[in-house]
């Protein structure tokens, strides 16, 4: 019906435009001003209209309507009917061949749009400025370096290199392809630059992280040349150095700076850049644990979209706030009536692993079945490990041998660490053989996770073997956390001196997993030799960790070792550290009730310490008549 309206509207500008000459056939205004209609709409069946009265006037040779309705065909993923209208040119000029390239890109087709640009050159059509950032854009996309300098060289022969969006272009293809230094060097002999220069610059740096791109220093005095240099940053610019204002980096400072930056240079955020803008404030401020202030971002904003709502519902998962990420994904369909995609549900389904529920992992289940994204291999795999960390390998398993989704790495060594989590150790290690058998190569994650199997089950000489095959047969080099894995190995099985001999065998500096693994056996197995030196060792990597302190305190209180045990917690109040209370979930009825250490925040609590008192007294009477002591 909105097709016919219109065409129908169309129609009528045609013949408005037509009306002071009747005997003349539709102009090729009237149609040029129909085919970009077409495009606005997406409309196919209009544009196939527009092709039938294209040939009717006699206009099929008119390279400027053909190299229109080209794009309108491409628009509308017809690419075949864009090749015939191309192909059936005979005077073809560098438009028609760009509008054919570029609706090959726009549909994905990277290989066909690089093959027709060869097919350009050989019919001797130079490229313009247009052609080459269109081209330059398919060689990122492809991570085709090779490609990408050639056609470098070929717009250094033309003379195109000196226009600022091949230019911009051009870095992009660098950065993709992991040659950031080659970006920053086409950056700094550019004559002429505007703010997509430097969005490039900042964007690829960010997305490359810190091993192939300058520090966060670095980065952060390239935003304030950009504005000495009189370029206003955008939106644009913002959303991409957010995210290295985060988590581990320690620059929340910058991000709460940039946010700040926003709000008082007013910064364009049309054509919803708002909502983009929104959810990286929200993710910055969630990965800083401060996801409170994050929330207060997610209610100003006016227009909330999926990708917002899943940002807030991520950053309370992050923050370790389960029943409030459950709670927002119930009022983002209730309030704003938006239905969660497959990033929300997998963004999720951590909150349900966390409070120890079937129930509410099970209903995100069935909601992803309804939407038909059953079929969706990173949903499957979160499910896999939502139903392991709930407690139900039964439905952890029947979920990973669905046929209904194309399993991965990923999809293997989450059913490995399923197994392992629930003590199967010989099932977690008959999998890791399958997945080999399936031409699937370990990794650091697929290889922890036998070896921890391995570990929990006391399969030492099959987690030795594992471990011997990683540099044999598949060149992979251990890591502190397989080494972890090894020395826990060890240790659990009672070799310890093999697992203090294998730390210090060790390539790799030990770090406090490997002291860690060694101190829990050796507290284990009662050997004060070992235990008092991956102590010392823990100390001195992590003085500042309270977890040590305590473990090493109640070692000492076990053995009546009071002085010492003073001695510990003097160190600990001298450090101001504390040890975060531990915290339990049980769900009744439909409710998750959350309990800390010495909590009396339920209300409730009254009665649950006196029902725990009478349970005590009831556990001393009848330990007192079996003469045990506790």
């Amino acid at each position: 019906m909105v097709l016919k309206r219109a065409f129908t509207f169309a129609l009528i500008t045609c013949r408005y435009y037509t009306s002071a000459i009747p005997s003349l056939p539709l102009t090729q205004y009237s149609l040029f001003r129909l085919l970009q209609l077409c495009i606005d709409l997406r409309a196919q069946k209009l544009a196939q209209q527009s092709h039938a009265q294209i040939l009717a006037n006699g206009y099929a040779q008119n390279v400027f309507l053909a190299t229109r309705l080209v794009s309108a065909y491409a628009t509308c993923g017809g690419l075949r009917s864009s090749r015939f209208v191309f192909e059936f040119v005979e005077a073809k000029n560098v438009y028609i061949w760009n509008s054919l390239i570029n609706g090959y890109v726009k549909n994905h087709n990277f290989h066909q749009a690089f093959d027709l640009f060869g097919e350009m050159g050989r019919n001797g059509v130079l490229p313009d400025d247009y052609t080459l950032a269109t081209v330059f854009k398919v060689s990122g996309e492809l991570e085709d370096l090779v490609s990408g300098r050639l056609i470098h060289g070929k717009s250094v022969r033309v003379g195109f290199l000196s226009d600022v969006v091949v230019a911009n272009s051009l870095m992009a293809m660098y950065c993709r392809c992991g040659e950031f230094a080659q970006a920053v060097n086409v950056f700094e002999e550019m004559s002429q630059r505007n703010v997509g220069s430097f969005n490039v610059i900042i964007s690829g740096c960010a997305a490359l992280g810190i091993c192939n791109s300058p520090s966060h220093e670095d980065l952060w005095k390239f935003f304030v040349r950009m504005q000495c240099e009189g370029f206003m940053a955008d939106a644009f610019t913002v959303a991409s150095l957010l995210p290295v204002c985060s988590g581990d980096s320690g620059k929340w400072d910058y991000g709460r700076e940039l946010h700040c930056f926003v709000v008082k240079n007013r910064v364009d955020l049309k054509m919803g850049l708002e909502v983009h803008m929104g959810s990286s404030l929200i993710d910055m401020y969630s990965r800083s644990k401060r996801v409170v202030i994050g929330r207060r971002v997610f209610d100003q904003m006016k227009n909330r979209n999926v990708y917002v709502w899943t940002a807030m519902i991520n950053g309370y998962v992050q923050s370790g706030a389960p029943e409030d990420a459950l709670v927002l994904l119930r009022e983002m369909q209730m309030k704003d009536g938006i239905r969660p995609n497959k990033v929300s549900l997998v963004s999720v389904l951590p909150a349900c692993a966390s409070l120890a529920g079937l129930t509410g992992g099970k209903q995100i289940h069935g909601f992803s079945i309804k939407m038909e994204l059953n079929d969706d291999v990173s949903l499957c795999n979160a499910l896999i490990d939502m139903y392991s960390k709930s407690g139900s390998l039964d439905y952890a398993r029947r979920a990973f041998a669905s046929d209904s989704y194309l399993k991965d790495a990923i999809s293997w060594s989450s059913m490995i660490s399923a197994y392992g989590l629930h003590g199967r150790g010989e099932e977690a290690v008959i999998t890791y053989h399958k997945m080999l058998q399936e031409g699937f190569k370990p990794d650091m994650i697929t290889v922890v996770g036998v070896l921890s199997a391995c570990s929990k089950s006391g399969l030492v000489d099959e987690g030795i073997s594992i471990y011997k095959s990683l540099m044999t047969k598949y060149d992979i080099k251990p890591t502190v956390e397989i080494c972890a894995c090894v020395v826990d190995m060890l240790g659990r099985s009672g070799q310890l001196d093999q697992a203090l001999e294998f730390i210090v065998e060790m390539s790799l500096d030990p770090g406090p997993s490997v002291w860690g693994s060694l101190l829990t056996a050796s507290v284990m197995h009662g050997n004060s030799r070992t235990r008092d030196l991956a102590y010392r060792r823990l100390l001195e990597l992590e003085p500042e960790n309270p977890s040590n302190y305590i473990s090493l305190s109640n070692t000492y209180a076990s053995s009546r070792r009071w002085d010492v045990v003073s001695e510990v917690r003097t160190k600990m109040k001298e450090r101001g550290l504390k040890k975060i209370p531990g915290c339990s979930w049980i769900t009744l009825s439909g409710k998750t009730h959350s309990f800390c250490v010495a909590d009396k925040a339920h209300p409730s609590s009254s009665l649950i310490y006196g029902m725990l008192d009478d349970l005590v007294s009831i556990m001393s009477d009848g330990c007192a008549n079996c003469d045990i002591l506790i």
